[in-house]
């Protein structure tokens, strides 16, 4: 039995002792000798209480040599610990978040926590996970005063309790959490808090429920971000050069065409340069002005400097913590951190010091800390173990560093100069002693202090090295939280490719815009020019050409058989065409049929390659797009598909990584104007000569490749090529 079960016996036999002795007498009458008996009894009864306390207070005594002997953890609760904080200061700002909660912020929560109206006690700590709607509770009952008390983590306020004093803690909680974007930043949920909570308890219920009601799970709707991150930031860049290029470059080519659009369709001559001279440099100077006015409106749009709210912290800031814990480690090589829940009871904690103690390779020292992305050493062990172990001193200039968080459970260990393979250390300690598994992130202690047991078996049963190790990867500082927050400058980054990409929208606009004026001058009868006959025949409608990336060797016999069948129907040498026409469309036919017909028996051979019968379909094809006005180079991506359309950036072959400017056709322009880094997989293929073996067009056999260098080059390349002057 410990003393303190020995004096709590005692208590409870003292409080016997008093209701005996105080018992009430009973009335003097024929009943007073049974009132005189019970009298008896009980002094009887207090006799062996009293023998029975002695005996206690004698059991008690032999016994407390053996309870003061064990050893014990004064290491105080979670509770205790921040109910000693709030004894001293109504608010407290933890040291474990300097990147967003700095604590030189804690006069501002302070000033803030004044505006209730009613006593408050403000914790400000990181995210407690499991079981943090319990800790509000357990601080109230360690300090022992009514308030409201409040916890605060890096996303707002997290739980509120009101102890014995009229606040809306609920309401001011649902108000600060639906009215304010998650990127607000803790200080401003606080202030939202703090205002709902002096409105009183009516308006704050009414307020809530107004804030349910607009950003509710039912309405889908949330609050406007407050902030930009780096990707807006790049996306405000890239739109400026847009704008900045773009607009200038649109003004300099649509003026000068709209006018001289205009004074066609008025009759007047394009040639007078006294006219238009002067409104060119009026445009020039418009230009100018326009990019101008939007650089500057960029500037007061974009205005944003840094990508959230967290105030700049200072070099205490950023070094409290760490001496925090090196100081700890000083006094004892185990140190748990007070502001977190306690993972460690008495005879685990007794039972790992004994690890400690036999582990003969050098010094361990145990830092049961959180680590977070939000604190100095932006959530990495290895630069929080270097400066706690800078700070230690000579006792730490070696031996084995273990960082256990004790809320997220994960165990981290970094050697310096000790005999343990630095390999091992890094790389093969088992994940279920590095993480955890499911049993453990569900346990509320993560059951550290079985994993350090393990962990410690795991490094005393690891092989010897001839020479010390560091485990250390010699990772850089940790970034500075400012360079986290700060946005780039806005005229950087994304802002040159916005530029390129404004001069090629506006050539597309404008010429979107020279189409337009084009059609409505030949839908309108008023406003055609007459044109002189230029003895070439009337236009006819573009054939639809289609062909598949891999076409068989059937496909392409078949096909280049129609081609050819159909140009000869559609070809009139007598037709009245123009000189250059009439050539080349005759060359075309000719060349086609030299490829496959050879004989010529008006059918295409049997020994015909798929190269040559590529190349027929593609002459005859651009005889046919001739014929119908269409004198443009053919689909770079795909030959077959005849003539193309325009000109786009697309990814040619799957091994290039940059994108080129290719002549592509109308069926191919759609998926390359979508995604051209795709193009390559519309480039036709030929088959090979072996089985299931595809081949580039323009590596094939035969004048099929010389197609990149033009028709005229094509037909003389077919002509060497069958032998023909």
């Amino acid at each position: 039995m410990s003393k303190g079960a020995g004096q709590v016996t005692e208590v409870g036999v003292a409080k016997a002792v008093r209701r005996i002795e105080g018992a009430p007498a009973e009335a003097a009458g024929p009943a007073g000798g049974a009132a005189v008996g019970r009298r008896g009894r009980g002094r009887r009864d207090l006799a062996l209480l009293a023998g029975l306390c002695l005996i206690l207070t004698l059991l008690g005594g032999l016994t407390a040599p053996l309870a003061t002997a064990a050893p014990s953890d004064d290491t105080p609760t979670q509770a205790a610990a921040l109910a000693d904080r709030l004894r001293d200061d109504p608010v407290y700002v933890t040291d474990q978040l300097p990147r967003e909660i700095p604590r030189s912020s804690a006069p501002d929560f302070a000033k803030l926590a004044k505006r209730t109206g009613v006593p408050t006690y403000v914790l400000v700590l990181p995210d407690q996970g499991i079981g943090d709607d319990r800790l509000l509770g357990a601080v109230h009952d360690r300090l022992g005063r009514d308030g409201l008390y409040v916890l605060v983590d890096y996303m707002g306020v997290t739980d509120a309790e009101a102890f014995g004093v009229p606040a809306p803690a609920d309401d001011a909680s649902t108000v600060q959490l639906y009215e304010l974007p998650y990127d607000a930043g803790p200080l401003a949920k606080f202030e939202r808090f703090v205002d709902v909570i002096s409105q009183g308890r009516e308006k704050a219920a009414q307020r809530a429920e107004a804030a349910r009601e607009k950003y509710g799970d039912d309405s889908g709707e949330e609050a406007a971000e407050m902030h930009i991150d780096p990707v807006d930031r790049d996306n405000q860049s890239f739109a400026t050069g847009i704008a900045l290029t773009g607009v200038p470059v649109l003004i300099l080519l649509i003026s000068p065409y709209v006018r001289r659009w205009r004074r066609q369709v008025r009759g007047r001559a394009a040639t007078e340069q006294r006219r238009h001279f002067t409104p060119l440099r009026i445009e020039a100077g418009l230009a100018a002005l326009a990019a101008v006015a939007i650089a500057l409106s960029a500037t007061l749009v974009f205005h944003q400097e840094t990508a959230g709210a967290a105030p700049r912290p200072t070099s205490a800031d950023l070094s409290t913590r760490v001496e925090r814990v090196a100081d700890g480690l000083k006094r004892s090589p185990v140190y748990s951190d007070p502001e977190s829940p306690r993972v460690l009871d008495a005879r685990q904690l007794r039972e790992l010091r004994g690890q400690m103690e036999d582990f003969d390779r050098g010094p361990v020292f145990v830092a049961l800390v959180p680590q977070l992305t939000e604190d100095e050493s932006a959530g990495e062990p290895e630069i929080f173990v270097e400066a706690v172990r800078k700070r230690i001193g000579a006792a730490g200039e070696r031996g084995v560093y273990i960082v256990a968080d004790p809320l997220g459970g994960y165990i981290d260990v970094v050697t310096y100069d000790v005999r343990i393979d630095a390999n091992l250390v890094a790389l093969e300690i088992p994940d279920s002693l590095r993480y955890g598994d499911d049993d453990d992130d569900r346990a509320r202690d993560h059951r550290l202090g079985e994993r350090l047991g393990e962990l410690m078996t795991f490094l005393d049963d690891a092989p010897r090295v001839k020479e010390p190790e560091t485990s250390s990867l010699g990772m850089d500082d940790a970034p500075e939280p400012v360079e986290d927050d700060e946005l780039s400058p806005l005229f950087s980054g994304d802002i040159w490719p916005g530029l390129m990409v404004g001069a090629f929208a506006a050539g597309i606009l404008f010429g979107v815009v020279a189409s337009l004026l084009g059609i409505t001058r030949l839908a309108v009868p008023s406003l055609r020019r007459p044109r002189a006959n230029s003895g070439s025949a009337s236009p006819t409608r573009l054939p639809e050409f289609d062909a598949p990336p891999a076409p068989s060797l059937d496909f392409l016999r078949r096909t280049a058989r129609d081609e050819i069948d159909a140009l000869g129907r559609e070809f009139d040498p007598e037709a009245a065409l123009r000189s250059s026409l009439r050539t080349r469309v005759w060359d075309c036919l000719d060349a086609a049929t030299l490829l496959v017909d050879r004989d010529p028996d008006g059918h295409v051979d049997d020994d015909a390659t798929p190269s040559d019968l590529a190349a027929a379909i593609v002459l005859a094809r651009t005889g046919r797009a001739a014929l119908a006005g269409a004198d443009k180079p053919c689909c770079a991506l795909n030959p077959l598909h005849g003539p193309a359309t325009g000109w786009r950036d697309a990814q040619y072959a799957p091994e290039e990584q940059r994108l080129r400017t290719i002549p592509v056709c109308a069926q191919c322009r759609v998926l390359v104007g979508a995604q051209p880094r795709h193009a390559h997989t519309l480039r036709l293929t030929l088959p090979g000569e072996a089985r299931f073996v595809r081949v580039p067009y323009e590596e094939a056999p035969g004048p099929l490749p010389s197609i990149q260098q033009g028709i005229p080059q094509l037909i003389r390349q077919v002509r060497e090529y069958a032998g023909v002057q």
